[in-house]
């Protein structure tokens, strides 16, 4: 009896182990220690994106919203990276200036209806669901795409765009080319610290777990 018993605590305790190893996290594989933090972003979820580019699209139509609420003590921080596509810098304004109209009315920016992600999936919905270019109106026609997603006029585009808090955080974002440069985008950092390597994720779950766990290591 006592040997059946030991047996059979010891196929648990193997059973685990193989469980824990599953779940474990490799770096190299699972994530990457970046040589240049992100300054201030302790206790951050950073995603680097561009409207330009598909890959972030899925993730914002399917993933990001469920891993972020997997994780409610990281504070949700987009940046847009204003080196891609024809109208990066643009967007980078574009989307800056929705985001900080969002934080002065109080609204989470994975709100469906935020400024932010409702300018946002128009400029995603335009690039990639009906192939706009902009060739007619350029730069103009670009940005009343993302204003019309929000119901906002040119002018009242300009008034908060002239807001200083939408510069200054539109020069906090040069950090992304560095980050993007590792394995382009979508790039999803860590507390400032560790960049997710995506081709690594093979579901929702198992990204929030990661997520997770890099968290508890930075502390």
């Amino acid at each position: 009896m006592l040997l059946k018993k030991f047996v059979k605590a010891a196929a648990i305790v193997g059973m685990a182990a193989v469980a824990f190893s599953a779940n474990a996290f490799t770096e190299g594989t699972d994530y990457q220690v970046l040589e240049k933090p992100v300054p201030n972003a302790q206790g951050t979820l950073i995603k680097v994106f561009s409207y330009a580019c598909p890959f972030c699209y899925k993730y914002d139509k399917s993933v990001t919203k469920k891993v972020v609420k997997a994780v409610p003590e990281l504070k949700f921080t987009p940046i847009h990276l204003r080196t891609k596509g024809d109208y990066g810098l643009p967007g980078s304004y574009l989307l800056a200036t929705m985001i900080v109209k969002d934080q002065a009315n109080g609204t989470d920016l994975m709100d469906d209806n935020s400024y932010f992600k409702r300018a946002k999936m128009a400029l995603y919905h335009a690039y990639h669901d009906k192939r706009e270019r902009w060739t007619d109106g350029g730069e103009a026609a670009f940005t009343k795409t993302g204003l019309d997603g929000v119901g906002m006029t040119v002018a009242e585009y300009e008034k908060e765009k002239a807001n200083p808090a939408v510069q200054k955080l539109v020069d906090s974002w040069e950090v992304a080319y560095d980050i993007a440069k590792i394995q382009g985008v979508p790039a999803f950092v860590v507390d400032g610290k560790y960049l997710i390597l995506t081709k690594s994720i093979r579901s929702v779950q198992g990204m929030a777990d990661l997520v997770k766990e890099l968290h508890a290591k930075s502390k």
